[in-house]
């Protein structure tokens, strides 16, 4: 204990008790309050350029025909608003979340690499600088999707592979620095008393996260360095005419890729888990069940890669395995709603503004992992592969799950980061718009591609004119109500009624002992837990 109770009075030694004035703050910060608020402020602004790519497209399928941007465009704007929607806004989001939160959470002084926390957020906006820049190349940007299949990545793209992969490098060494900085902060600095299952769940979720992005994080680098020697070094990892398998790629980017699904869903699991107790004013309902349902899950996401490639032409015991260990990952998923419903059963339920993203969570997310079991059905995604029933799916998961947990606990904790209370009826109006707007546009999309509408096309036939109009303008819906996210955000840090330190009514947990807007420096005498 008293190696613990020694460090923060270094820390104080080095920094003094204030936070530099100015830009200088910011960029020299080691503290994990700082660069949690700056990973948040990166990720709010890479939401916004991702989803203006988004208005991009949906604008140019608003009806059939080629009507403001020539297909090779259109191909570039779906590349990269898919890497900066998955690199940029969602997982910078959560590491923002965990970098506040899982030192409050466990009474540690700081993140226990704090230089190294520093680095691993300031390599990020170069990465996405120079992905954002290779769309001023002659040529144009990455135009190969975001999973970037040879040999539309190889053979056909221009010189933007080359920025494209150093960008990819550069996410990955942040990602993988942010994760050793959680797993040694969380094994090393909890407060005395606090034992492994008296974590606080978002704690759980996101040590799991970070063990698996130290497992895929150098898959994908391995992945992108292959595409680049094929490119520019004569190599043919994936070239059949020197000997190599296009479909290689395929396996290897998605051993990497759908453990990276997950990697974008624990840490929701997490914040879902704790909000929903809250505002239920009840203990988590299974508590332990839910530690090794997220292990579990984290385990078996290692095992269902090539459900992503079930019309390559694979021999039928391999789409057989796929297909069972596919659908055997929803049971654990499973376990996790159960246990939120049963939270909230009997509980006395107040429908503050995170509880509304929370349940508005558990309805949907559930709602894409149906969609997900229908794609884990061998013969059945013969007919969905590739089609617009695929990209309802993964948005229903990733914008309903990950993205609405986001915002779930932005809400949650933003009165603690700021001592304010934010202007409910405009988070309640932005809750409102989002839900609604967030179903006319993705729920169509289901019938679009059972009826065969391929995705990733500029045009379409005339038969799916109807529909598309209508995602289009629940796109430009949604949005536009995001918006209203930054007004409530910006209100907030700037002013409004304070708050004591328990924000809510309901809550537990270290992070409610600390008064709000919570002090620069924290524990520097590790609290006690009873």
């Amino acid at each position: 204990m008293s190696s613990i109770a020694e460090q923060p009075n270094a820390n104080e030694a080095h920094h003094g008790h204030h936070p530099a004035k100015g830009f200088k703050r910011w960029l020299y910060t080691t503290n994990h309050k700082d660069i949690g608020s700056l990973y948040l402020i990166f990720s709010l602004t890479m939401f916004l350029i991702g989803g203006a790519m988004a208005m991009v497209i949906r604008a140019e399928l608003f009806q059939p025909g080629l009507q403001l941007v020539d297909p090779h465009f259109f191909n570039q704007m779906t590349t990269v608003h898919g890497l900066i929607m998955v690199f940029g806004a969602v997982m910078p989001a959560f590491t923002g979340l965990a970098n506040w939160m899982v030192p409050l959470m466990i009474g540690a002084p700081d993140m226990a690499l704090p230089r190294m926390n520093n680095w691993s957020f300031w390599i990020l906006p170069f990465a996405f600088l120079i992905l954002l820049a290779s769309l001023l190349m002659p040529g144009g940007g990455p135009a190969f999707g975001w999973t970037f299949y040879a040999p539309l990545s190889t053979t056909y793209s221009n010189d933007n592979t080359a920025m494209f992969v150093f960008a990819v490098h550069i996410m990955g060494i942040s990602s993988i620095m942010g994760a050793i900085n959680v797993i040694v902060t969380i094994v090393n600095l909890r407060a005395p008393g606090m034992t492994w299952m008296k974590l606080p769940l978002f704690v759980w979720t996101w040590l799991i996260t970070a063990f698996l992005l130290i497992a895929v994080m150098p898959v994908l680098a391995g992945a992108v360095t292959m595409v680049l020697t094929d490119k520019y070094f004569g190599t043919s990892f994936f070239d059949a005419a020197g000997g190599g398998d296009p479909v290689m790629l395929q396996h290897i980017f998605w051993f990497f890729g759908h453990p990276e699904v997950y990697i974008m869903i624990l840490p929701a699991f997490g914040i879902i888990s704790t909000i929903v107790p809250t505002f239920s004013r009840k203990k988590l309902f299974g508590y332990a069940s839910m530690v090794y349902a997220t292990s579990s899950i984290a385990l078996l996401s290692f095992i269902v890669w090539a459900h992503h490639m079930f019309t390559t032409g694979m021999p039928v015991a391999g789409e057989l395995f796929f297909m069972y260990a596919t659908m055997l990952i929803s049971v654990p998923t499973g376990v996790k709603v159960f246990n939120w419903v049963a939270t909230m059963w009997r509980g006395s339920i107040s429908f503050e503004v995170p509880m509304l993203f929370s349940i508005a969570f558990i309805v949907l997310f559930t709602l894409g992992g149906f969609s997900g079991l229908m794609l884990a059905i061998t013969p059945a995604d013969f007919q969905y592969h590739d089609t617009y029933f695929v990209v309802a799916h993964f948005h229903y998961v990733l914008v309903t799950g990950a993205i609405f947990s986001i915002m779930a606990g932005a809400y949650y904790w933003l009165p603690k980061w700021t001592g304010n209370m934010f202007n409910i009826t405009l988070a309640k109006w932005h809750f409102w718009l989002s839900l609604v707007s967030v179903n006319v546009l993705f729920f169509p999309m289901h019938f679009v591609g059972l009826a065969g509408m391929p995705r990733r096309i500029p045009d379409y036939a005339l038969q799916f004119a109807d529909f598309n109009a209508i995602i289009s303008i629940g796109g430009f819906a949604f949005g536009l109500s995001q918006l209203l996210f930054v007004a409530v955000v910006i209100k907030c840090a700037r002013g409004g009624d304070k708050v004591p330190a328990k924000v809510w009514d309901g809550a537990e947990g270290l992070e409610w002992e600390v008064e709000s807007p919570a002090p620069y420096h924290t524990f520097s005498t590790p609290p006690e837990i009873k």
